[in-house]
């Protein structure tokens, strides 16, 4: 009997300075696509003197890259259910035609609200509140609308809460305890009180009580329709990326609540449901891998 083929094997240094490189294009990569380098952005660095600080359940949350894009699609598709939110994006916002800048700029206020210094942070919720204090106008209807409504913004930050949390729950702690849940939303509640939003929901029921109470207001229309395909179109134009932003857009789909599919007349099918969270299970843990 012959004896097996000796298999040449490449050399430990070589196999983990390739890994190593493939680490640091990923990195790369994903730094990229939050921080505009042409206006001179840098990652925001953690700082133990913000809003939170080290300890808080936001730091872990937010620092998870896939749960929050996940659950920053789903957010946007509740969002834009209600008219007066869709209205002050379809009005007054380039999100049509600079998807990418638009979703770049509200990662990087997450950022920089939940790790950057204090100072910096309440400078970040400062320039929000000016923008939206220029944000009104009238729906289709002849409703008056303004984007500090506290009402409408209590939507935009309880949606927002609730998605990235889901997020997190999903592909990051499935196990995530309770008591944890709600003090994720105690400590979001600092920023969507700074924003003006009221209610704000500080526990996992008063979110769900918020968004029940919210529900008759929400609506589709044709513009809803059409900021919906945007969404779960828009590609960054990457080829590498393509595959994740399409993988994600789904997943942000199947993370909506039954109700807010069936709005949207979106569905994932049940069997194509499994496959969605694995490979989007996939490209987290890859995305850890590459940011150890």
């Amino acid at each position: 009997m012959p004896y097996p083929k000796r298999v040449a094997r490449p050399a430990p240094d070589l196999v983990a300075g390739a890994a190593g490189a493939v680490k640091d294009a990923i990195a790369r990569q994903v730094v990229a696509l939050f921080n505009d380098r042409s206006r001179g952005e840098q990652p925001v660095r953690r700082q133990p003197d913000g809003l939170f600080g080290p300890a808080a359940v936001a730091w872990r949350v937010h620092g998870d890259v896939t749960a929050m894009m996940v659950g920053g699609v789903a957010a946007l598709l509740l969002q834009m259910l209600h008219p007066g939110v869709l209205a002050g994006v379809w009005d007054h916002s380039r999100f049509r035609h600079d998807m990418h800048g638009r979703l770049r700029r509200t990662a990087r206020f997450i950022a920089q609200t939940t790790y950057a210094g204090r100072e910096e942070a309440e400078a970040a919720i400062t320039r929000v509140r000016r923008i939206h204090d220029h944000v009104r106008g009238t729906l289709p209807d002849g409703t008056p609308y303004a984007a500090n409504d506290p009402a409408l913004l209590a939507w935009v930050h309880v949606t927002e809460a609730t998605s990235f949390l889901a997020g997190w729950i999903r592909y990051a702690e499935p196990g995530m305890p309770a008591a944890d849940q709600d003090r994720y939303f105690a400590e979001m509640a600092t920023i969507g009180t700074a924003l003006g939003a009221d209610p704000v929901p500080r526990s996992r029921l008063e979110a769900r009580r918020l968004m029940h109470a919210t529900r008759g207001d929400l609506r589709v229309d044709d513009r809803t329709r059409e900021i919906c395909r945007l969404l779960l179109t828009h590609r960054s134009g990457h080829p590498l990326s393509t595959p994740v932003e399409a993988l994600t857009a789904q997943a942000g789909v199947d993370l909506l609540p039954d109700w807010a599919r069936r709005m949207h007349g979106l569905d994932t099918p049940m069997l194509a449901r499994p496959l969605v969270r694995a490979g989007t299970l996939g490209v987290a843990r890859t995305l850890r891998w590459a940011f150890t």
